[in-house]
């Protein structure tokens, strides 16, 4: 009964995404509509769907996962993920709307003038792109395996012909509508079955029973600086995320609508909090922590209520896993329709379908244990390659093509090689083991300094006053 019900739920989600798809993406027939939704998205709108897309794997599962693994260590990555969006408000989000920009390699043109530096940018944002899709297809097989007992193969290929769907035919003006739903849907999906259980428990153990304690912290405070490091700054560089500004009428809507992405997500963040609280104060832990919040229905519940509402989990979290690959797939078409296939309509679509195909097949043959430690380390690798580049752009006037370049290579290459070498078990239980498997604190200052000394070495666009001007007046 059980699977039945989530199975139906999971069904259900991914048909509604593919009607609305349709119906938003009816009117798409112009380069402007598929790759920027024609630059009409209204900033509450727009929010709902940056909530939507952002709201991954890691948030709907690997939040309460990590505070039932880690404790009080667990915490930080909300904070961080929050904490990001301010940054982009502050910093990066009305400047990126003004470049007028389709793809964030189409950023670099402008900003530049530098063909090589586009390039850097546009692999950046496919590698980032696609290792960021990776856990959404792992979260799709283990949310598959857990709810129906299918073979895991089967979420990695329902989310990825669900994505072609409803990405491939109308592009950005057709998923703006799906991930605006899907926040809101990924919203119920957590807070009914959160404040269910919640009262539950408490109405059966009682008040004073409810002990809402943690395990102390364990992680060294450099480290945890590290991953607050990789945290904000990685949300600066998300190709996801930022794609959508693009979207926006003009710089002040883009201003407008961080404002009220930072409102949706904090108060979305407060839920699988509370449920992480919740799985250790009761001891309602699942199979393993990613699939706690999966499982605390029927751990805690009994009867068609548990049923229900662990359907409803289900389908939320497979709104997560569509929403957010959905968002990578419009991020990484923009690049590879406008660097490689000529940037039209046609261009887009074809780069939509291997933008798609390529993560799912990569699921089918590797697998991952902890949703938000993995996205972790590719936030990591997005605050040491894009997020610096897009940042000195904006606002240092030196920075030139060569210096963006060597950015992006220096902090690849030092946030990879820490990344293996942890993998590798260098360092293990040290200090200097916690900073190589999480190397923000090492990479991007490697990142900045390798920017810095190859823009003091090289020109910078001879209009790079102008171009300022262009980002920073409204």
């Amino acid at each position: 009964m059980n699977s039945l019900a989530s199975a139906a739920a999971i069904g259900l989600v991914c048909a509604v995404t593919i009607l609305v798809a349709l119906r938003g993406g009816h009117r798409s027939r112009t380069t402007a509509d598929v790759y920027v939704a024609a630059r009409s998205v209204r900033p509450w709108f727009n929010a709902s769907a940056i909530g939507g897309e952002y709201l991954s794997a890691a948030s709907f599962l690997g939040v309460t996962g990590l505070i039932v693994l880690s404790g009080r260590d667990g915490l930080w990555y909300p904070v961080g993920y929050a904490a990001g969006f301010l940054m982009l408000l502050l910093f990066v989000a009305a400047p990126l709307r003004r470049s007028g920009a389709y793809a964030l390699s189409d950023f670099a043109l402008v900003r530049f003038r530098d063909e090589r530096a586009a390039k850097a940018l546009g692999y950046a944002v496919l590698g980032v792109g696609w290792l960021y899709m990776l856990p959404q297809m792992h979260g799709a097989a283990l949310t598959v395996r857990t709810v129906t007992g299918a073979p895991g193969w089967v979420g990695p290929l329902i989310v990825t012909a669900v994505v072609i769907a409803s990405v491939v035919p109308g592009g950005m003006r057709s998923i703006t509508l799906v991930q605006a739903v899907q926040y809101w849907l990924k919203l119920a999906a957590l807070a009914v079955p959160a404040a269910a259980l919640i009262f539950g428990f408490a109405t059966s153990r009682g008040p004073v029973a409810v002990e809402l304690a943690l395990p102390a912290s364990t992680q060294p405070p450099l480290v945890t600086v590290s991953l607050l490091v990789a945290l904000v700054f990685g949300t600066l560089g998300l190709p996801h995320v930022l794609v959508r500004f693009y979207t926006n009428p003009d710089g002040a809507s883009a201003r407008r609508t961080t404002v009220i992405v930072i409102c949706l997500v904090c108060a979305f963040y407060l839920i699988p909090t509370a449920l992480g609280f919740l799985a250790v104060a009761s001891g309602a832990i699942g199979s393993t922590p990613d699939t706690t919040v999966l499982q605390l229905p029927t751990l805690l519940l009994d009867g068609p209520l548990s049923v229900a509402l662990a359907a409803l989990v289900a389908g939320g979290a497979f709104a997560a896993f569509i929403s957010t690959s959905s968002g990578l797939c419009i991020a990484l078409a923009g690049v590879i329709g406008r660097r490689f296939f000529g940037g039209t309509v046609d261009g887009f679509r074809r780069g939509a379908l291997l933008a798609a195909l390529v993560p799912g097949a990569l699921a089918l043959v590797t697998s991952s244990t902890a949703l938000a430690g993995v996205i972790g380390s590719i936030f990591a690798l997005t605050a040491s390659t894009i997020a610096p580049v897009l940042l000195a752009g904006i606002w240092w006037r030196r920075c030139s093509g060569p210096g963006a370049v060597a950015g992006i290579v220096t902090g690849a290459l030092v946030c990879g090689a820490s990344l293996g070498a942890a993998a590798l078990g260098a360092g293990a239980g040290t200090l200097w083991g916690g900073l190589l498997g999480q190397p923000a604190l090492l990479s991007v200052p490697c990142a900045i300094a390798a920017l810095v000394i190859a823009s003091y070495r090289s020109p910078g666009p001879a209009d790079a006053d102008a171009i300022l001007a262009r980002l920073h007046t409204p």
